[in-house]
């Protein structure tokens, strides 16, 4: 080996080397033969590629490259990024006050986990599932799901354009948004018949522990026996604030286990917990994550609620920033949620009890008037009554 292959192999070893301490990358080597033989493995993919490429490498954007290929490996919420973003994250400097209302994750493309309730995107028909394959003209095969949330934030009034992709690959949709100053996601309710209240959920919020209450308790004063909880589409908001929310139902038992590397800690109901007794079911779907699903589960896994619809997104861990010693850093997924029953959710997402899968909508058609989950929602939940 040239000792010039040895300066590209040092330069571009020291962020693996980095990775590799912190767990991301080598955690799941079993003893330290196996650690040194994925380094040597990569010391020789770096020297086949100086020596035999048939052009100068470019070696900094070559293991830009590798560093974002190990992160994606991963789970669709560790990134890799770089210095800029880096320190974005340590400032927790935001792109401007308005957005489009989007929630994203990345699979191959960036994809729409979900549109917030009246937010621009929802207006102009996106939905969980779509992909955006380009932001303002700048591809998003590469970019992380961190840098994509941040390039739809800006000022209020200014436009984004968007390349949405759905059901066809080959024929993408050029969607315009104007930003807006989100707004408040509050819980709605509703009778949805004569003896079941209706709550949408469209975010967990601090205080939607609160509100929630609330929305229990005007409902009940209208007749409501039973409920049912809308958590279609909902993907903001702090963990912690499920598991608050879930005390509201669930009179004993365990709410959730946080798990990290090195420990274990199970959540358990308080004594005050659980002051509403009467049924419920909750409505799920693909948009349905982060701490909307450690509420269904917490509810579900406590014999409290069935979900009905379709398997929820998956996502439940705690991400933390790594810095490299060249500025850039990495976002891994540091702490996990499991079940009561000790079950993963991250990257599996819940099974709902009966499936109803949402329809197809093409682009730019109106949804169907009839919500068939919420229907079957209402029967089940009247044959819980009548048991």
């Amino acid at each position: 080996m040239t000792s010039r292959t040895r300066l590209w192999i040092l330069a571009v070893s020291t962020p693996l080397i980095a990775f590799a301490v912190v767990g991301g990358y080598l955690g799941q080597a079993r003893g330290r033969d196996d650690t040194y033989q994925h380094l040597r493995v990569f010391d020789d993919v770096v020297s086949h590629v100086v020596n035999n490429y048939v052009e100068e490498v470019n070696i900094q954007q070559a293991m830009r490259g590798a560093m974002r290929g190990l992160s994606d490996a991963l789970d669709p919420d560790s990134a890799y990024l770089t210095p800029d973003l880096v320190r974005a994250v340590e400032q927790n400097s935001s792109a401007g006050p308005a957005d489009v209302g989007l929630e994203l994750t990345r699979q191959y493309y960036l994809r729409v986990v979900s549109a917030r309730d009246g937010s621009p995107a929802a207006k102009a028909g996106l939905r969980t599932g779509d992909y955006i394959r380009a932001i303002d003209g700048r591809a998003t095969r590469e970019m992380s799901g961190y840098e994509g949330m941040r390039l739809l934030r800006g000022p209020v009034g200014s436009k984004t354009t968007l390349l949405v992709i759905r059901n066809n690959a080959t024929d993408p949709h050029e969607v315009a948004l104007v930003r807006e100053q989100p707004a408040s996601s509050d819980i709605t309710t509703r009778m949805a018949n004569a003896s079941t209240g209706y709550v949408r959920i469209p975010e967990f919020t601090k205080e939607a522990p609160a509100r929630l209450t609330q929305a229990v308790a005007s409902l009940t004063k209208t007749g409501a026996t039973g409920f049912v909880l809308d958590l279609r589409g909902t993907a903001a908001g702090d963990y912690d604030n499920g598991i608050a929310a879930a005390r509201l139902f669930v009179p004993s038992g365990t709410l959730a286990i946080r798990q990290t590397k090195a420990q274990r800690e199970t959540v358990t109901a308080n004594p005050t917990d659980g002051s509403v007794s009467a049924p419920v079911v909750l409505l799920v779907d693909q948009g349905t994550a982060a701490a909307a699903e450690i509420f269904a589960a917490a509810l579900n896994g406590n014999g409290r609620a069935e979900m009905i619809g379709e398997r929820t997104l998956g996502r439940a861990a705690r991400q933390q920033l790594v810095k490299l010693p060249d500025g850039s850093g990495l976002l891994l997924s540091s702490m996990r949620y499991l079940t009561p029953a000790n079950a993963g959710i991250h990257e599996r997402g819940l099974t709902p009890d009966v499936q109803v899968r949402q329809p197809d909508v093409e682009f730019g058609a109106a949804p169907p008037a009839k919500d068939e989950t919420l229907d079957a929602a209402l029967a089940r939940l009247a044959e819980k009554k009548a048991a």
